[in-house]
């Protein structure tokens, strides 16, 4: 917040000047002092009705703080064909976070689950539709960096989080979306390069009829499959 002040110049007063005119210049700065404050205040309301916005530069620091204290969380993703409960992992802070920020900001209802590679992943977050391209608006544009070093393997029910193909050679991840291995009995050469942050612990007979679905030659599912809600569990 930027704000400019009106600079008041006051001259020396000649000794002869009348006791009157000092008073009205004092009166004058009073007047000038209070609408300073007044446009102050005016200021101060503005920022405070801005909606928070996630960006580059203040994403690793709100989820540094965001994520202290957070409990072992479980979240419930339920779809059009059933639903699973993922376990998020403790030690694996930014995305953690990052998914339980979203799922109570309620970015992933009424998203899809728009890649399904068979015997091998499927990846929601993301939709066609207008609702989900102004949710991403209104939270921010932002990329995590990844966290591989925890010894996360990418085992059969991990919940991963792909990165983002726009200008990343780093391997940035994509926060708004993510991927379920499917592989029996995982996908380890996915390992160091993208970041486990929790495992499927029921419902892993849905995943897996997701990951049967048709789908096109973009890996598009012939039929849309919804994320209805996500939901913290506890």
């Amino acid at each position: 917040m930027i704000l400019l002040f009106s600079a008041l110049a006051c001259g020396e007063t000649p000794k002869e000047k009348p006791a009157e005119s000092i008073k009205t210049v004092a009166k004058d700065s009073i007047k000038e002092d209070t609408k300073i404050l007044q446009e102050k205040d005016t200021l101060n309301i503005e920022k405070e009705d801005e909606p928070f916005v996630l960006t580059e530069d203040n994403a690793i620091d709100f989820f540094f703080e965001y994520q202290k204290g957070l409990p072992t969380t479980r979240i419930k993703i339920t779809t059009s064909l059933g639903s699973f409960v993922v376990q998020l992992y403790d030690n694996v802070p930014y995305h953690k976070a990052n998914f339980i920020y979203l799922t109570k900001k309620g970015y992933f209802d009424n998203t899809m689950f728009h890649r399904v590679v068979k015997d091998f992943i499927i990846q929601g977050g993301n939709a066609d539709n207008r609702e989900t391209a102004a949710k991403r608006r209104e939270i921010g544009r932002y990329l995590l960096p990844p966290d591989t070093r925890k010894g996360y393997k990418h085992h059969r029910g991990t919940i991963s989080m792909p990165s983002s193909e726009i200008d990343n050679p780093h391997m940035l991840a994509s926060p708004y979306e993510f991927f379920i291995v499917v592989t029996k009995p995982g996908s380890y050469h996915l390992d160091g390069n993208y970041t486990p942050f929790g495992r499927v612990i029921d419902g892993m007979d849905v995943v897996d009829l997701i990951n049967q679905q048709p789908v096109d030659d973009g890996d598009w599912p012939s039929k849309n499959i919804y994320i209805h809600k996500a939901e913290i569990l506890n």
